[in-house]
């Protein structure tokens, strides 16, 4: 059977954002609003700067309101809105103001931290701006001086918000409607980094001093068996941006951070990288030979870790020999590394698990290097 050949970065297609989609179709839906018209396609302008036409899926014409809806296209980016229904429920107030809201689908902001007021619809800034200045521009292309209500919908948001970290942050009851782009650049670290960004923020308006970060789920599982006397919004994860999370820690004040992952990206950590991705930094053999060696592993074990594949195999050979001392030195050397490139002012502790959840070593309350 022949392997489909994976896309480069420079192949994959940018999609749209839950807010340009909702941006559509609100303004979609003051058009046919004041034109009595059914809209099939709509353009407005992006925060990038350009102009993109949508498709307008439907558009159900009341005699006071009018829904349009589009559905949302993430282009090659894996998103859990990706083929969501969006829709956007306008109709007329007699005061003059255009208000935006979230209606079924549409979570609401429960805990401080967020760019958003507790108790508001978790519409972000961005998008509620794309949607203010659309319906300003309809509103006076047509000359008209009455006041708007926008609803924001998405029919299944409850069933795919339980596929992303809403609840956990105090979003409840559906998605956000998020964007600060306008599209949606597959794979990209920047959105990445600005929900590790988030996640910290709201822990520390939560009131947490002490966050604990993962490389991935099942790292995070193991950290909350270990942590369990934290709250969930106390676990974050980072994925392979070390430093750039732990900087944002120091940036904001909060004073200690426990490490949670695996042998082979903290191998790397240990080393000095806080960039884990495979195509930012590779494993060392020779240094991790190095604190075999300090640790009092015999020549053969030496070679055997010279000659291996992976740091998870360096991980089984000294697991074998019994030599924990090797994983707790590892542990240290990640919680060094972290209070190095922060140059110092956060308490640092690491631990080291098994691909089965086994505790392999691990460092504690490091505050020097």
């Amino acid at each position: 059977m022949q392997k489909t050949k994976k896309k480069s970065t420079s192949e994959l297609r940018e999609g749209y954002t839950t807010g340009s989609c909702a941006t559509a179709c609100a303004k979609a839906a003051l058009i046919a609003l004041i034109t009595k018209q059914v809209q099939k396609r709509v353009m407005i302008h992006l925060p990038i700067g350009k102009d993109v036409e949508f498709l307008i899926e439907d558009c159900n014409m009341g005699d006071f309101e009018v829904t349009c809806s589009t559905i949302k296209d993430g282009g090659d980016d894996p998103d859990a809105t990706h083929g969501a229904i969006i829709q956007a429920t306008v109709s007329w107030r007699e005061d003059g103001e255009i208000f935006i809201d979230g209606g079924k689908g549409v979570g609401r902001v429960t805990k401080p931290g967020l760019p958003i007021e507790v108790g508001l619809a978790a519409i972000n800034p961005v998008p509620r701006k794309m949607i203010q200045t659309e319906i300003e521009n309809v509103l006076k292309h047509f000359e008209i001086e009455k006041g708007v209500n926008i609803i924001i919908s998405v029919p299944d948001g409850e069933e795919i918000a339980k596929k992303t970290l809403n609840s956990r942050l105090g979003i409840i009851g559906g998605i956000s409607i998020l964007g600060t782009r306008g599209t949606v650049v597959p794979f990209s670290n920047a959105a990445y980094m600005a929900s590790i960004v988030q996640a910290i923020s709201v822990a520390k308006a939560s009131g947490c001093e002490h966050l604990v970060f993962t490389t991935g789920g099942r790292s995070e599982k193991f950290a909350m068996s270990m942590f369990s006397d934290l709250p969930e919004v106390a676990f974050i994860e980072m994925g392979d941006f070390v430093g750039f999370a732990m900087k944002h820690c120091k940036k904001i004040g909060i004073p200690k951070v426990s490490l949670v992952g695996m042998m082979g990206k903290f191998s790397k950590l240990a080393r000095g990288s806080m960039m884990l991705h495979s195509k930012g930094s590779q494993v060392s053999f020779e240094f991790l030979a190095s604190i075999a060696k300090e640790c009092g592993a015999a020549n053969e074990s030496i070679v055997k870790i010279l000659q291996a594949n992976t740091a998870n195999e360096v991980g089984e050979i000294m697991r074998e020999l019994g030599c924990k001392t090797f994983f707790d030195k590892i542990s240290e050397h990640c919680c060094k590394e972290v209070i190095k490139h922060v140059e110092g002012g956060l308490i640092v502790s690491t631990a080291i698990y098994s691909m089965n959840g086994e505790l392999l070593g691990k460092a504690e309350n490091i505050d020097a290097y």
